[in-house]
Formats: C-alpha cells, structure tokens, sequence
C-alpha cells in the first residue's frame, strides 16, 4: 500500500496522548454557540471527531450523530469513548495493493472482536474446532506475539512484520478462491459460466471481463499467492468515497447479522466490533449503594473471604462486563481492588464463589428492604443498573427467603456463565 501521509501518520502513531490532551478540553461554550443555530434533536456530522469529545456531548443532548475522522485509531478511540460507530473517512490513497497487504489489514480490524470479546468470525465446528482462517490466524498471532486485546492498529502490524514466516501458512489460505469468488456475482449477472479451477486462467478470465464487458471493483496482477496484486478500478473507488458513509453503514449492519448468526449467545454483539472506554461503564450508583451497605453490615469478600473495608475496594462484574456488556445489579459486587487487576476479563469458579456471592447479594436484597435509606440508594440505581425484567418482579421483589432468592439469582445468571465459557472465557485461577 501506498504510505500514509505525515498527518495521518502522526495521528496513527500519537492517538493516545492526543486523545488524552483534547478529550477534556471545555468546549461547552463553543458547542452551546452551534447548538443555538440547530433545531431539536437535528442530524449532526461531526468531520474530524478526533477523540469524540463533542460526538458524546451532543448524544447526550439528544442530537443525531454520524462521526467521522481520517485516523483508524482515533476512529477507535472515538468509538469506545462515544459508544457509537465512528466512521473512518480517509483512506491511504490505495490504488493497488496486495493479498499479503489486504490480510494484514483484515487480522487489525478483526483483532478487537476476537480477542476481547471471544467473538468467532465464523462459528465452531461440531467438535469445536475454529472455523474461520481469519480468526485461527489471529489466535496463532496472539499466541506468539503475546500482544494485549487492546493492542492498538500499530502494534499489531509490528507483530505481524514480527512474525511474518511463522504467519504465512495461515494467511496463505485466506487466499484460495475467497478474492476470486468475492465476483461471482458480476459473472452470473453478465450470464458467464466461470472455470474456477485454476488461478492463472481465472485471473485472465477477470482481466477480459473487466476490459470488454463491465468495470469490476478490482482486477488481479500476475504475483503468486500472497504476492499477488489487486488493481482497484478508479469508477469503483470514486464511487465508494461518493456514498462511504451509506456503505459503511450497510457493511456494519451485514457484520452484525452474520456475527450475531454465528454466535447466538453472545449478548450484546453490536457493541463488541470496537473498543469501549471505561468511562461508559455506570458503576456510580452502585458504588454508593454498596457503601451504605457495607456502612450497617459486614461484608466479605467474595475471593478472599476478608471484611470489605469502606473505600478499599471494587465495584466488578462476577460474570466479565466483557461478555454481558451491561451493568447490571444483580452481577455486579464490592471485591478487593487489588484482586480486581487479576481477575480482569476471567470467569471465576462457579463453586464456591456463586455461593459466596449470592450471599453478600442477599446481604443488599434484605436491607433493601429494611432500611429506607438503602432502598432509596437501590432506587437511585434504578435507571443505569436495573433493566432485567426478572431482576426487578422476581429477585428484588419483597418477600423471598434467602433459598428462593438464591434459588432466583442461580436459575438467572448460570445459562449466562455457561455461555461464556463455552465462547471461550479462561477460568480465573486464583494465586
């Protein structure tokens, strides 16, 4: 591929401490000035987002927002800070590339998903095997790279350089067939019946139907395997950045279906294609219930069996955020800030700690209900923390002992600790 530009370079390389720079910059006044000129609840396009800063402020207005930037990275930044899709606008300039350039691509977008969020590209085999090529080369990066789930576009690509002979196998066969018949759909519609059993006459059948009968999004050089070049015809091009963002969009909703189709379990999938920031997570309200709580009645640590003490600890999720993407009541817990870093995005044994916390969980359940000032704390977590029917009318509800509260709580969250493990969520090993 043709390099980036020195801006978009720098931008790549800086995300971080850029985004850490601007995003707390008070643009309040400036975005109120804008604000006037617009209507209630009007469609923003917010060119050049950078960090999302503003993209979030006008969400949380109640305005429309379709943002944009020209860096992947800030593009994922921006994502993960807003909550939302950030479109990247720009490309590098690419005319022509390469298999080996296109994979390379492929293995950064798709790193996130599969990674963090256990996502398989393709579903499991019916003896559990990884179906997809894509997903089983990032599993083999991950494993000799050792790279974070997070890693960003720019580390990735390192460890790809890194590990190029020990990658190529795997890459070299996500190119069998999959390029060639990605246009088996211009062929059926010209009325072509298409050889599709050598590579050489195929790439001379794609050239001629490109120069005689119709203009196709791209046409193959002469190099082999992943040497192999891709020519992008400039009608195609011009016509992609005339209508990207309606493209993009109908790309994102496709991913989704196919994703949510292959992983039926997995809840929450359309947030799961990006990063999201920390700071999205609503643990506020829970914070401060937990304190009153611990406050009138002890309560122990769900790993370590130690008391909780006032504003030593956590607010986690039992079951990781990671897979529930929500912050529910009902899976969330006080537990040591120093255990916290250790269980990061692990499940933990389900016996004993259900047990355990289930207990400390009715701890909450019955002061709820005798004491007013923890019930108006339980009320304040209504709106960002309470959204399961069966939480609110069955768990919460007054009147359960502390068998059927138990009984309630396990009956709810097992089907989900179990789908997480079967999407591939590691056993938090203690120690």
């Amino acid at each position: 591929m043709k390099k980036m530009t020195e801006t978009l370079f720098y931008y790549e390389e800086n995300a971080d401490s850029f985004t850490d720079s601007t995003v707390g910059v008070d643009m309040k006044d400036i975005r109120s000035r804008f604000l006037k000129e617009l209507p209630e609840g009007a469609y923003i396009l917010d060119l050049g987002c950078g960090s999302g800063r503003d993209t979030k402020a006008f969400l949380e207005k109640g305005y429309r927002v379709n943002p944009s930037d020209g860096s992947e990275e800030l593009c994922r930044k921006a994502s993960a800070l807003t909550g939302i899709p950030v479109k990247c606008m720009i490309s590098a300039g690419v005319t022509e590339t390469t298999f080996n350039e296109i994979i390379d691509e492929m293995i950064c977008n798709a790193w996130y998903s599969v990674r963090e969020f256990h996502i398989h590209l393709s579903g499991l085999s019916g003896d559990g095997t990884v179906r997809d090529g894509l997903e089983r080369t990032i599993l083999r990066l991950s494993e000799l790279s050792h790279l974070t789930a997070n890693a960003s576009k720019v580390e990735i690509r390192n460890e790809i350089r890194r590990y190029d002979k020990e990658l190529q196998k795997s890459k070299e066969q996500l190119t069998n067939m999959v390029p060639y018949r990605a246009l088996a759909g211009f062929f059926a519609n010209a009325g072509e019946i298409v050889n599709w059993d050598s590579v050489h006459r195929m790439t001379a059948y794609i050239e001629a139907f490109n120069n005689n009968i119709r203009a196709l999004p791209y046409t193959l050089g002469t190099g082999s395997r992943l040497k192999k070049e891709v020519r992008f015809h400039s009608d195609w091009i011009q016509m992609i950045q005339d209508n990207t963002v309606s493209i993009l969009g109908w790309i994102q909703y496709e991913k989704v279906r196919w994703l949510q189709n292959n992983n039926p379990e997995v809840p929450g999938l359309v947030y799961k294609l990006a990063p999201m920031d920390e700071k999205m997570r609503k643990l506020g309200k829970v914070r401060k219930l937990w304190e009153g709580v611990i406050a009138c009645h002890e309560v122990r640590d769900v790993f370590t069996g130690e008391q909780i003490q006032p504003k030593k600890y956590d607010i986690d999720h039992f079951i990781p955020w990671s897979f529930v993407m929500n912050d529910e009541l009902w899976n969330l817990m006080p537990m040591d800030s120093s255990l916290n870093s250790s269980k990061s995005n692990r499940l933990p044994l389900w016996d004993p700690f259900f047990r355990r916390f289930s207990e400390n969980q009715f701890v909450l359940y019955q002061l709820i209900q005798e004491k007013a000032e923890i019930r108006k704390l339980y009320e304040g977590c209504w709106r960002d923390n309470l959204h399961s029917i069966w939480a609110g009318q069955e768990l919460y509800r007054q009147g359960n002992t502390r068998n059927e509260f138990t009984a309630i709580l396990e009956k709810n969250m097992l089907p989900v600790y179990d789908s997480a493990k079967r999407q591939g969520y590691e056993i938090w090993q203690m120690g």
